[in-house]
């Protein structure tokens, strides 16, 4: 999903309207900045000052995906003070990033090698023909 310049929303309405919840969520998760904040979360909460030190992003960054994940229903946050501590909304996700580790581990860099995502990441598919 990518993010707008309306609010740093992951996809607008009527992007949202085609997309089916469980592409929505692995779309949510594709990016790697937004991942990497998951990733980091499932450690527990941060704030954004932590997440910007931690991962090395510029604070716009960090809180422009965290609004995305925020819509998407996969963080949260609890203010104390001034600051804003965010957490993962749902503990099945870290199983579900346990499950993903496992399944690259089997795979090994199978997926990295696919030829299908190589040709969406050159902008075309198997016929030359570019990727909508």
């Amino acid at each position: 999903m990518a993010i707008d310049d309306d609010g740093g929303r992951c996809v607008s309405a009527e992007i949202a309207a085609g997309v089916s919840p469980a592409a929505a969520l692995f779309h949510s998760l594709a990016d790697e900045t937004r991942l990497r904040i998951v990733q980091r979360l499932t450690r527990g909460e941060a704030r954004v000052v932590d997440l910007t030190a931690e991962l090395g992003l510029a604070q716009s960054t960090v809180s422009k995906h965290l609004a995305c994940l925020r819509d998407c229903d996969l963080v949260t946050y609890r203010a104390e003070g001034r600051q804003s501590f965010y957490s993962l909304t749902r503990p099945e996700l870290m199983d579900l990033l346990a499950s993903a580790q496992h399944l690259l581990a089997a795979t090994g860099h199978m997926v990295t090698l696919c030829p299908v995502l190589d040709d969406k990441a050159a902008g075309l598919v198997a016929g030359g023909e570019p990727v909508s």
